[in-house]
């Protein structure tokens, strides 16, 4: 089971050999030539730990103050969409996952139980991702239901005005069975059973700055613009009232040939230098792939199919250990970095690998 598994790598396997080819192939997939996907992991290999010695490590901290509160462990769980394709309890187990990690818990908009139902399920932080639909008053009644729900703030996903072309769909003939609902898309379709291209298509492409920063004006919520990988962007984040930044490229999933998300992380940590959070997604498989995101400047991370490969492997168990695991290894990292504490983190202790 999920609990003997040594590294990511291997629940990953063990949640390749649970899941039929369809679902598997619609998680683990990317756009195009699945560059960017590809690029989201490798990129790592070319950032160095760069260790001092002779520092008492004999207590360490992985905790992090992330938006006014403590986090057990800079390492998010990122949203992934239709959750009870990889486990019957989906979305209410990943809940209890991070819960259990003392960690935030990030709802997808497209998730297959709903705020409420989420909220209700345990008492750990949660904070929900957002599209927003052409039809505003549903994208307003999720954010009310997100914040009577218990909600802490709001991941606006802005790099998927329309859905990337995630070929191995095409492939397996995917779709989404009519049994898996998503309470949101539901409400926005009609009450009609949607392809993932035409729950993309309800999304609205014409969002912009200002509609930001009307966004942040009106919210109960921090607003944190999640999918940038620019640092003129990031300063336009900050101009229109963003809580917060997420370095992301949608996993892999949309534009094919952007890059590395951490590549992309120094600059635009250094635009932000300092106002907001800065947070960064794509390619964490080990603990000491968080080191070198924080070491590089971001605040924390997000993971999204690690844990998705944790609940495949066995639900709420599984994903506990995906979560552990990554804590383990980055309790280590720190350790051997001469680091007792995130704080201690910074950019001496990396550097890109020299030819």
């Amino acid at each position: 089971m999920s609990g003997e598994a040594v590294n990511l790598a291997e629940l990953e396997r063990l949640a390749a050999e649970r899941l039929e080819p369809g679902p598997h192939g619609y998680y683990a997939g990317g756009a195009g030539d699945e560059r960017t996907l590809r690029r989201n992991v490798e990129a790592y290999a070319e950032w160095e730990l760069w260790p001092r010695v002779l520092v008492d490590v004999s207590e360490l901290d992985t905790g992090v103050e992330l938006l006014g509160a403590r986090l057990e462990l800079p390492v998010l769980v990122a949203p992934v969409a239709f959750q009870k394709l990889a486990h019957p309890e989906g979305e209410v187990a990943m809940a209890r996952a991070a819960e259990a990690a003392g960690t935030v818990m990030c709802l997808s908009t497209i998730a297959t139980c709903g705020p409420t139902e989420v909220g209700g399920s345990c008492g750990g932080r949660k904070w929900m991702q957002l599209y927003c639909f052409r039809d505003r008053a549903i994208t307003r009644a999720l954010l009310d239901e997100a914040v009577a729900a218990g909600f802490e703030a709001v991941l606006l996903t802005v790099d998927a005005s329309y859905a990337g072309k995630r070929e191995r769909d095409f492939r397996t003939g995917f779709e989404v069975p009519a049994e898996v609902t998503a309470p949101a898309v539901k409400q926005a379709s009609g009450g009609r059973d949607l392809t993932v291209q035409e729950v993309f298509a309800l999304v609205d492409p014409s969002l912009g700055w200002e509609d930001l920063a009307e966004l942040a004006e009106a919210s109960e919520l921090p607003i944190l613009v999640k999918g940038l990988v620019r640092a003129d962007d990031a300063e336009l984040a900050v101009e229109h009232g963003a809580a917060g930044v997420v370095v992301s490229n949608h996993g892999g999933r949309q534009l094919d040939n952007a890059p590395a998300t951490i590549d992309a992380l120094p600059e635009v940590a250094d635009a932000v230098a300092g106002r907001i959070p800065v947070l960064v997604d794509g390619g964490i498989r080990r603990g000491t792939d968080v080191a070198v995101a924080l070491a590089l400047g971001a605040d924390a991370v997000l993971a999204g199919r690690p844990c998705l490969w944790g609940l495949a492997a066995d639900g709420q168990a599984g994903a506990e250990r995906a979560l552990a695991i990554l804590r383990e290894e980055l309790r280590l990292a720190l350790a051997l970095l001469g680091c007792p504490s995130l704080a201690a983190l910074d950019s001496s202790h990396v550097r890109r690998r020299r030819p």
